[in-house]
C-alpha cells in the first residue's frame, strides 16, 4: 500500500498550510469567537485561494481535484489556521452543499450555483434536522406540495450550520408523506426566497464562529427547477452527503490535532517544574504519546475513507469509522492538550480551551456517535 502523497496531493497541503498561516492568522480571532461571528472576509479568502471548489469540475469553476486532494487540503487548513469554525463552516458547505450538485445537480444547476460557492460569493448549507427529526432524520414533518410549476413548502429546521450566514440551502422535504422514506426530495432554496426565515440563531459550546440556526418555511415558494435530482430521491442525496461528510468534514479537525501535539511537545521540552522539564515525567510523556498515536490512527481512517470513496465502492462503513474514530480521539487529545498546558491551558490565551469546547460538538454532528455505531453494528451482522 501507498503512504505517501502524490506531487498534487503534497502542493495542495503544504500550499494551504502556508495559505492559512500568511492569510487566515487574525488578531481578532478571539474577538470574533467571543462574539460568536463568522469571519467573512476568511471565507473569501479561502475561496479565492481555491479550496472552497477544490473538488468541483473546472468548468463550473472549481480546481477539478480528487478527495484525497481535497481532504490533504483541509487537513492543511486546519493546521495553519486557528478558527475552527471557519474551516468546519467551509466544509460543511463544500461537502452537502456543492458535491451534491456536482453529483446531482442539472447542468442549468451547476452553472447558476457552483461558481459563487467555489469562488465565496456563495456560502452553502444543509437544513435537514427538526426538533422533532434529529438522529431519526426521515421523521422530517416538513412538507412540499406542487402547485402548477411551483413548490410550496411549509414546516422548520433546526440546528443548521452557517443558518444565520448562507446564501444557498439544500433543503429537505416530504412531497409524499404516504410513501415514507421514498416520499423525501431535496431543494435547492436561496436566502430571500420569500416564505423564507431565519427565526433565530443558536448559542452553543463551541464552534462559535460557525454560526447556527433555525429556519421556518411559511408558503415558501419555489421553482420547479429547485427541485435537485428526482422528486422522492431525496433520501439518496442525502445519504451521500451525510457519508461525504462524515468522512470527511474531520480533516480539518486532523491539522488541529497535529498542532495540539506539536504545541504539547514544545511546551514540555521548556516548561520546568522541580529542576528539569516537566518531558522527563512520565505522566507528561504518556499523554503525549497517546496523542500522538490517536493523531496518526486518526489520519490513517480519514485518508482511507476518502481512498475508499473515490474508487466509488460502498464507504459507509469507512465514513462512520472514521466519523467515530477521529472525533473521539479530538475530543481526548484536546483535554489531554488542555491537561499538559496546566493552569495556561485553562485560560483563553493559549486557545486551548477553545479547541477543547469546539472538539465537543463532533461527537454531535453528521449523527451522533452512538448512531455511527448503530450503523456500524448493521454492517457487522450483515457480514
Amino acid at each position: 500500500m501507498e503512504f505517501a502523497f502524490s506531487e498534487s496531493q503534497q502542493h495542495w497541503h503544504d500550499a494551504a498550510v502556508r495559505f492559512a498561516r500568511e492569510e487566515l492568522t487574525d488578531p481578532e480571532a478571539a474577538h470574533r469567537e467571543q462574539r460568536g461571528e463568522f469571519w467573512r472576509d476568511g471565507y473569501t479568502r479561502c475561496a479565492r485561494f481555491g479550496i472552497a471548489g477544490l473538488p468541483v469540475p473546472a468548468e463550473y469553476g472549481g480546481q477539478g481535484r480528487d478527495r484525497l486532494t481535497t481532504v490533504a487540503a483541509m487537513e492543511g487548513l486546519g493546521y495553519g489556521c486557528p478558527d475552527t469554525g471557519l474551516v468546519f463552516a467551509l466544509g460543511a458547505s463544500l461537502w452537502t452543499v456543492a458535491t451534491p450538485l456536482v453529483v446531482f445537480g442539472t447542468e442549468a444547476q451547476k452553472r447558476r450555483y457552483l461558481p459563487g460557492l467555489c469562488d465565496g460569493r456563495l456560502l452553502g448549507a444543509n437544513a435537514a434536522s427538526e426538533p422533532e427529526a434529529g438522529s431519526d432524520i426521515f421523521g422530517m414533518q416538513t412538507r412540499a406540495q406542487r402547485r402548477g410549476d411551483r413548490w410550496i413548502l411549509n414546516g422548520r429546521k433546526t440546528w443548521i450550520t452557517a443558518g444565520p450566514i448562507a446564501e444557498l440551502f439544500l433543503g429537505f422535504a416530504s412531497t409524499d408523506p404516504s410513501k415514507g422514506v421514498l416520499g423525501i426530495s431535496a431543494f435547492l432554496i436561496e436566502r430571500g426566497t420569500p416564505g423564507f426565515h431565519v427565526v433565530r440563531e443558536i448559542p452553543k459550546l463551541g464552534l462559535r464562529t460557525a454560526p447556527m440556526a433555525e429556519l421556518v418555511f411559511e408558503d415558501c415558494a419555489l421553482p420547479g427547477e429547485s427541485l435537485l435530482g428526482r422528486e422522492g430521491r431525496g433520501a439518496t442525496i442525502f445519504q451521500a452527503a451525510l457519508e461525504w461528510e462524515r468522512g470527511a468534514i474531520l480533516a480539518g479537525a486532523l491539522g488541529t490535532m497535529r498542532r495540539q501535539v506539536e504545541r504539547c511537545i514544545e511546551h514540555a521540552r521548556t516548561r520546568k517544574q522541580f529542576g528539569q522539564p516537566i518531558s522527563k515525567f512520565q505522566s507528561i510523556s504518556n499523554r503525549v504519546v497517546d496523542m500522538a498515536l490517536r493523531l496518526e490512527t486518526s489520519r490513517l481512517m480519514v485518508y482511507r475513507y476518502a481512498w475508499l470513496s473515490e474508487q466509488g465502492g460502498d464507504a459507509t462503513a469507512a465514513a462512520s469509522m472514521a466519523k467515530l474514530h477521529v472525533s473521539e480521539c479530538f475530543v481526548q487529545n484536546s483535554l489531554d492538550a488542555v491537561r499538559v498546558f496546566g493552569a495556561r491551558g485553562y485560560t483563553t490565551e493559549t486557545g486551548l480551551e477553545r479547541d477543547l469546547r469546539d472538539s465537543v460538538g463532533s461527537v454531535i454532528f453528521s449523527g451522533t456517535n452512538d448512531i455511527q455505531r448503530n450503523i456500524l453494528a448493521q454492517q457487522l451482522w450483515q457480514a
